[in-house]
């Protein structure tokens, strides 16, 4: 069943694109370790377990680390009608509603497809925004569910995780295991070491360019839906804006999965890695839904 979520043919483009990109380095990534490791069954069980437990069991690693829980109607009618409200309008499945015991300012939707997906929302945006901001933002995260760029976002990160964790493996083998090891095997491990930090940059790359895209993609979908873009853009500067005044324990604690929320948990000082970001910036998304409230004709 397809949403009344606004189609975007070039995040569907961007997505195909970069999830193509991603297979092929993948494919690279695999063989370079079959012949470094010289066993096929060892990678390819070793990846294909990793995938698996990453793609089915996103939406609860998620919530875990955010400190997150399923919650029902019976204990929050409020944030559950306006997500009800939501889901009607856009004529799509109910995603699971979870909230997070954070008072970090954000949101963020997970999940393999519309019908394992899960909405968390934080107890310190709930707190920040009225009833129609927290609207406009968390249309902004079913967008994402209804485009479907969750899963490819998802998997996609997945590659970046398996080379990451083989980064650190390789260095702690060097480190602590360096003095009872050959040339010819610590050689190897420094190949195995190198390939994966390859790999794990280039899908870093390939992974923000994609989420930048998704993000205002995501904003305009929002927009339209709700037709009150300047509503979302007074949610986005709240919540940017408190974002900075987070202690640096709990930003750091929320990084991890800065791909999949609503505004990045950086704190101040970050601006030169922009480029590196998972987001747009703040002036370019406001800018993005100041030209939507002129398309819809929205008083300011």
């Amino acid at each position: 069943m397809r949403s009344r979520f606004e189609p975007d043919r070039q995040l569907t483009a961007r997505m195909a694109v970069t999830m193509f990109l991603l297979g092929l380095v993948y494919v690279a990534f695999i063989a370079a370790l079959i012949v470094l490791l010289k066993s096929v069954v060892l990678v390819v069980v070793i990846a294909a377990a990793l995938l698996v437990a990453q793609f089915w069991f996103s939406d609860r690693i998620a919530l875990y680390a955010m400190h997150g829980h399923v919650v029902t109607a019976e204990e929050q009618p409020e944030l559950h009608g306006v997500i009800d409200r939501l889901c009607a309008t856009a004529d799509m499945p109910k995603p699971r509603v979870a909230v997070s015991e954070m008072d970090l300012p954000n949101a963020f939707a997970t999940g393999r497809n519309a019908d394992h997906a899960v909405v968390c929302v934080t107890t310190g945006l709930r707190r920040r925004l009225t009833t129609e901001e927290l609207e406009g933002v968390l249309a902004h995260e079913l967008s994402h569910v209804a485009h479907r760029d969750v899963a490819v976002i998802t998997i996609a990160s997945f590659l970046g995780v398996l080379a990451g964790l083989i980064v650190r493996f390789a260095f702690y083998s060097q480190l602590f295991g360096g003095r009872n090891r050959d040339q010819n095997t610590a050689a190897l491990l420094a190949i195995v070491m190198a390939v994966s930090a390859l790999v794990y940059a280039l899908s870093f790359l390939l992974i923000r360019a994609l989420s930048r895209y998704r993000e205002l993609a995501a904003d305009r979908a929002a927009a339209m839906l709700t037709g009150k873009p300047s509503v979302l853009a007074s949610a986005l500067t709240k919540v940017s804006g408190d974002i900075g005044r987070i202690p640096t324990q709990d930003l750091r604690t929320a990084q991890a999965f800065n791909a999949f929320f609503f505004t990045p948990a950086l704190g101040p000082g970050t601006a030169v890695a922009n480029m590196f970001s998972t987001h747009p910036s703040l002036e370019r998304r406001l800018e993005a839904l100041a030209a939507i409230s002129v398309e819809l004709g929205e008083a300011a």
